[in-house]
C-alpha cells in the first residue's frame, strides 16, 4: 500500500436498523429474525487524506444481509457521499470508505459482498454534544432520527452506553450510546433498497481511523 497517503478521519457514526433493542449485531451476533435493514451514517469532524482535508463531510451507507456479519454473511451495501466534496475529496472518501486506503474501513470492508453503487447527494446530519439526539437526511431517499434511550431508572441527562462492544462498526475500543429510531425511513429509489422501521434499535459509536496500515 507505498501508493496511499497517510490519512486520518475522526467523527460521529450512528445507525437505524431493523433489530429489536438492543441490536444483537453490536454483540457480535445474528440480526434480529436473522435479517438486518439498516442506515449507517458518519459525519467526519476532522480528516485529511494526504494533504486533502475532509473536514465536515458526510456519508451514508445503506445495507442489507442475512445471518451473522461477524460470522461471514455477507451485506449488500449502496453509499451517498456529500455533494459538497469536491473531486479530490470524493475521491479520497471512496478510497477509505471503499477500503482501499487499510486501516479499520478496509477490515469492514471484507464484509461488502454486493456493492450496489455510490451516488452524490445533498446529506444533512446532526449529532447533538449531549447525545441526546442525532439524525441524517438524503433528501427522497434516506430520513433517520434517533432518540437517547432512557427509562425510568435512568438519572436526568445520563446515557445508555456500553464499554468496548464486541460488534462495533467502527472497530474495537469504542463506546457505544443506545437510542431508538424514531424515524427510519428508506424510499426508493435507494439501490433497491425500500423499508420503514420506526421504532426499532439505534447507536452512536465515535471513530478515530488512520491509514495506511503499518
Amino acid at each position: 500500500m507505498a501508493d496511499i497517503p497517510q490519512w486520518h478521519l475522526a467523527g460521529d457514526w450512528f445507525d437505524v436498523c431493523s433489530c429489536s433493542m438492543p441490536c444483537p449485531c453490536e454483540f457480535a451476533q445474528a440480526p434480529t429474525g436473522n435479517h438486518c435493514q439498516g442506515v449507517l451514517a458518519y459525519h467526519v469532524r476532522e480528516g485529511s487524506y494526504g494533504d486533502v482535508s475532509l473536514d465536515g463531510l458526510n456519508v451514508v451507507a445503506l445495507g442489507e444481509f442475512e445471518g451473522n456479519v461477524w460470522d461471514g454473511a455477507k451485506v449488500a451495501l449502496g453509499m451517498y457521499v456529500d455533494d459538497r466534496a469536491d473531486e479530490a475529496q470524493q475521491q479520497a472518501l471512496l478510497a477509505i470508505f471503499g477500503g482501499e486506503a487499510g486501516g479499520w474501513p478496509g477490515q469492514f470492508a471484507e464484509t461488502v459482498g454486493e456493492m450496489r453503487g455510490m451516488e452524490r447527494v445533498p446529506i444533512t446530519m446532526e449529532v447533538s454534544g449531549d447525545l441526546s439526539r442525532f439524525s441524517v437526511e438524503v433528501p427522497g431517499r434516506v430520513s433517520a432520527l434517533a432518540e437517547a434511550l432512557t427509562g425510568p431508572t435512568t438519572p436526568p441527562g445520563a446515557r445508555v452506553q456500553m464499554l468496548n462492544p464486541p460488534g462495533s462498526e467502527v472497530g474495537p475500543g469504542q463506546v457505544a450510546t443506545w437510542a431508538v429510531a424514531t424515524t427510519d425511513h428508506v424510499d426508493a429509489p435507494a439501490f433497491g433498497f425500500q423499508w420503514q422501521w420506526d421504532g426499532r434499535s439505534s447507536k452512536h459509536i465515535p471513530f478515530d481511523w488512520r491509514g495506511p496500515d503499518e
